[in-house]
């Protein structure tokens, strides 16, 4: 695989029984790029993102991640991936830096770069003073901000962002969003799936899925002017409305 491509599948399929939830799609995401990966629920985004993380096997086709092959090297991507599920991922009754020196050691950090990278984040947060609250007392936002810094402080690949900002407020989003540009500046690759049609304009590019397929991939503004719109909502609600599926 190119250096320069992050992710990369070919006709990648899944299916469960008579039943394809992702259904032969071929895509790539360059290194540094944030990736959008949009669709309504049922559309497969979900299926297709354990896949590319490892936790799925493809019924055919194929997926490299990172340089390896999802179906042959599952444990080898979960090494250079960093993961960030929409439900929050912290562990509430241990406390700020009790839940950085547990990931940090699951990441295979050493106990000088947990200490180190751990003292780096609260600085990056402006959250020094907090390393002793629990994570439970802490606000939804600064929970989410603490769920992504951690999740790449083992400095992976590729970090996949599954509807990161459900439930926050319109300031600690476009926070978040600050955190996304900051890591794909240090080369960091973001895969995100969201609801929000306004955050697809925040990445480079955007795939829209329906009914297992990829519709339609390119910038958002090119996708503007293919569907004659100025609203990512209404490019969204073209290729949706037709869908057969849901949840």
């Amino acid at each position: 695989m190119n250096n320069s491509i992050a992710i990369d599948t070919k006709n990648l399929t899944k299916k469960f029984g008579t039943f394809t939830a992702v259904d032969h799609i071929s895509f790539h995401v360059n290194s540094g790029e944030i990736f959008g990966f949009l669709g309504a629920n049922g559309a497969g985004k979900t299926t297709a993102m354990k896949i590319l993380c490892g936790l799925s096997s493809p019924s055919s086709g194929e997926a490299m991640v990172a340089g390896f092959n999802v179906a042959k090297y599952p444990n080898k991507v979960k090494k250079n991936i960093g993961y960030m599920s929409q439900k929050f991922s912290l562990y509430n009754d241990l406390k700020v830096i009790e839940n950085i020196n547990f990931y940090g050691g699951i990441y295979g950090l050493s106990r000088k770069e947990i200490s180190r990278r751990g003292h780096e984040l609260l600085e990056r947060l402006n959250i020094p003073n907090e390393a002793k609250t629990m994570v439970s007392e802490l606000p939804l936002g600064w929970k989410q901000k603490l769920a992504f810094s951690i999740s790449i402080m083992h400095k992976p690949t590729i970090i996949f962002l599954d509807e990161p900002t459900g439930g926050v407020d319109p300031v600690t989003r476009r926070q978040f969003w600050k955190l996304i540009y900051e890591a794909a500046d240090e080369g960091i690759t973001a895969f995100v799936t969201t609801h929000y049609m306004d955050e697809a304009e925040y990445c480079n590019r955007v795939a829209i899925m329906v009914d297992g397929k990829i519709e339609a991939m390119n910038t958002p503004k090119l996708l503007k002017e293919e569907f004659k719109t100025d609203s990512m909502d209404e490019v969204f609600y073209q290729l949706a409305r037709n869908a057969k599926r849901g949840e």
